[in-house]
């Protein structure tokens, strides 16, 4: 919805009659306002208001307060506008409905993440921001006390990961990575199926993700430098990335394609085949021992410079390959000796066919099992149990797509060693497991 649909939606049920349902008491099986979990909004933008939508449904949570940088401007999903004035009236309207006046004012809109995090009444986090500022919030965020559902790609890089995942542990915090194919029935059920041997011996496993670098934000043709807009705090939103001036393509949802704040498709699909592929594998927390036969081209736009046709291997100790391309067929295909299973978002396949009707027994294993991604982590946030797409293994998962980029940015083949995390003989593939950070931000916030 644009925000002028909220204003006139929001004046409508204020001019409406409302009662006080039970649902605002606490009564018929609802959670009182007082009992649930407060949650604020780090980044507005797309995926930060999907998920802020999802976690609005569920009656255990009170959002109560958003931020990001952007006041309102368009540049998102197709041009639409975002940013926290419009995520806060959705809030409102929606809290609304359950007052009797029909209004409500309950949701406080931030410029600056640390100002939400030192609020003692926050819970949890939504954490949906561009790579290259994934980790500083999780840390401060972690170290506060707060549990976090924070998007993917977890991470900028595989250093900053590291330090991600060793603050939540420890702090003794509830991280779910916003990897929700894990929730997805398909991507289980190929995923036991493999871990139960159902394909025979696991020999070769094909993640093919999207190329390109599609022009999301409808603001491909505007990569000369431009005034910055009103209300968007710019030098904000770089935060540690290197300085460099404001222009349309280079900002929201068409970040991705700049390799000072994202991977490009490697990185941005990295949380999703790859991590659905360590979880069919059983390697969730460990991870290849080289990457090698990379090729990719590269664009060659005024910002844009991430890999837009890509194909790399990562070989483990097992002897598995996985194959990492836009040049295979989309989705996630594990072959063995005595047949394959391929899954993508909505579909399954396999050979033989009758695989599918497999079903794991009693003394199999049987993989984490969520319906919902967002309500799984309220469920893990309430019992203090792991959630399905726990930090740690998110973290692994996406190193696969970092060391990817590097070997592909150096043009050879790397060796990696997963249990110290370092690149074997090349130091300077080593320096880009991390990178510099711009003056005042570190990794301890400032």
């Amino acid at each position: 919805m644009k925000r002028r649909d909220f204003i006139k939606t929001a004046a409508v049920a204020a001019t409406a009659p409302m009662f006080i349902p039970a649902s605002a008491l606490g009564r018929d099986g609802h959670v009182a306002p007082s009992n649930r979990i407060t949650m604020g909004v780090i980044g507005t933008g797309n995926q930060g208001t999907g998920d802020m939508k999802n976690f609005l449904k569920d009656e255990r949570v009170q959002v109560v307060a958003v931020c990001d940088v952007n006041r309102e401007t368009p540049g998102y999903w197709d041009g639409a506008i975002g940013g926290r004035e419009p995520a806060r009236v959705l809030v409102e309207w929606h809290y609304a409905r359950d007052k009797r006046a029909g209004t409500y004012h309950g949701c406080t809109a931030y410029e600056d993440f640390r100002e939400l995090i030192a609020r003692k009444d926050v819970d949890a986090l939504l954490i949906a921001i561009p790579d290259h500022w994934h980790s500083i919030p999780v840390i401060m965020g972690a170290r506060a006390g707060k549990d976090i559902y924070g998007e993917k790609p977890l991470s900028l890089t595989i250093s900053e990961g590291r330090a991600m995942s060793d603050a939540v542990k420890a702090s003794n915090r509830v991280f779910q990575c916003g990897s929700q194919q894990r929730s997805d029935v398909r991507f289980r059920k190929a995923c036991e199926i493999v871990r139960n041997k159902g394909i025979g011996k696991l020999q070769r496993v094909l993640c093919g993700l999207p190329g390109g670098t599609p022009d999301f934000g409808k603001d491909a043709d505007r990569q000369d430098p431009e005034p910055v807009p009103d209300g968007f705090n710019y030098d904000f939103w770089l935060g540690p990335a290197p300085e460099a001036p404001y222009a349309p393509a280079r900002c929201f949802v068409n970040f991705r394609w700049i390799l000072d704040y994202s991977g490009g498709q490697i990185t941005d699909w990295g949380g999703h085949h790859p991590d659905i592929a360590q979880w069919g594998m059983g390697t969730e927390l460990t991870g290849p021992i080289v990457i090698k036969n990379g090729q990719a081209e590269w664009a060659h736009e005024k910002l844009w410079n991430t890999a837009t046709d890509y194909y790399f291997e990562a070989h483990y100790a097992t002897g598995v390959k996985l194959i990492v391309s836009s040049r295979v067929r989309s989705g996630v295909t594990f072959e063995g000796t005595d047949g394959w299973v391929w899954v993508n978002r909505g579909a399954i396949e396999a050979s033989p066919s009758s695989l599918l009707d497999y079903e794991p027994g009693p003394n199999d294993v049987h993989l984490y099992r969520s319906d919902n991604h967002q309500r799984n982590f309220i469920d893990c946030v309430i019992s203090r149990a792991e959630p399905i797409a726990p930090i740690e293994q998110a973290h692994r998962s996406i190193s696969i797509a970092h060391l990817g980029n590097i070997s592909l940015r150096l043009g050879r083949d790397i060796r990696w060693d997963p249990k110290e995390e370092k690149i074997i003989g090349d130091e300077a593939a080593n320096q880009m497991l991390s990178r510099p950070m711009r003056k005042p931000w570190h990794l301890e916030g400032i």
